[in-house]
């Protein structure tokens, strides 16, 4: 009690601390990347279609184009722990949908930030380290520390152009905020991700957008007017409180907001009930959708489940 009770209190300090700086501004993020895939088979007819399988947390593995993506890797199990930083864990509430050791061969994976409910000890162990790893200008360094030999980092509005075979994949980094200002500055750097996949950069065949571990805050008003038709969107929920009072990640509400302001013409939510501090169920997300007459908009995945789309545009 009187160590939770100090926990509090340092954390309540630093946030202050944290807000009396000045906030910083969101980078231009001009600059473009560019990394080659060994080709694979080469895509027959069936890869005009795509499908997200909802692995568990913030874990999806993502298939188009020949490309198979894996998001912020979650392999724990029901009754391990994470830890958060401050002296905080986390118990894990459910188990995932496959071990990390059936997993298929993975031709990068999106980390949206080095928090070890995105990337555990066991993924740190045992991730292949030759596999390509997007995240954050703070992971990168981090994950080459870790032995990973190909940590690609992104500043926000910065982007990675993709090739493998004939397959063209963009991903830029999207604005993320993971808390209030202050307490945001104490988390580790989080950013969303915008997946277009194309035969060339200027004409997308997919828009995917990931939302990350965020709040919705001004900055999310800037996504829709630098791209436009998004045709799906992973919401990452859950209102993730740290001790119990500070939300972290979006609650139901907050998904509502985000899905109205980016505007997807499709969107699914991950990171809802996986973990003990997760204080949001899916069920408050489902109600704000309903009431505001969306349900044809949204799929709901349990564990293991997977949604397929087809190109909306040629």
């Amino acid at each position: 009690m009187y160590a939770r009770s100090f926990l509090c209190t340092l954390f309540v300090v630093a946030v202050c601390l944290a807000e009396s700086a000045h906030a910083q501004p969101v980078a231009s993020g001009t600059a473009t990347q560019r990394i080659t895939l060994p080709a694979g088979p080469v895509p027959g007819a069936d890869d005009a279609r795509g499908s997200v399988q909802f692995i568990g947390t913030a874990t999806v593995i993502i298939r188009y184009q020949g490309l198979t993506i894996l998001t912020d890797p979650n392999f724990l199990h029901k009754g391990e722990h994470v830890h958060l930083g401050y002296g905080l864990r986390s118990r894990r509430l459910t188990n995932p949908a496959i071990a990390l050791s059936q997993l298929p061969p993975i031709d990068l994976v999106v980390l949206s930030h080095l928090h070890e409910d995105h990337f555990d000890k066991l993924v740190q162990q045992q991730l292949r380290r030759d596999v390509p790893i997007v995240s954050t200008r703070e992971a990168g360094p981090d994950l080459a520390k870790m032995g990973f030999k190909q940590a690609i980092s992104l500043g926000t509005w910065e982007a990675l152009e993709v090739r493998k075979g004939d397959a063209r994949l963009t991903i830029t980094a999207m604005p993320g905020r993971h808390g209030p200002a202050g307490v945001a500055a104490l988390l580790p750097t989080v950013m969303g991700t915008m997946l277009d996949f194309a035969d060339a950069p200027e004409r997308p065949r997919y828009r995917l957008y990931i939302s990350g571990d965020t709040l919705v805050y001004d900055d999310i008003s800037l996504i829709p007017h630098r791209f436009p038709d998004i045709d799906l969107a992973l919401l990452h929920l859950g209102g993730t409180r740290l001790l119990g009072l500070i939300k972290v990640t979006m609650d139901g509400a907050d998904g509502l907001q985000l899905m109205q302001i980016v505007a997807p013409r499709h969107a699914i939510p991950i990171h809802c009930n996986d973990y003990g501090v997760f204080k949001s169920p899916l069920s408050d997300f489902e109600h704000a959708i309903k009431v505001a007459g969306l349900q044809d908009k949204v799929t709901y995945l349990k564990h293991g489940d997977t949604y397929y789309f087809n190109s909306p545009r040629p």
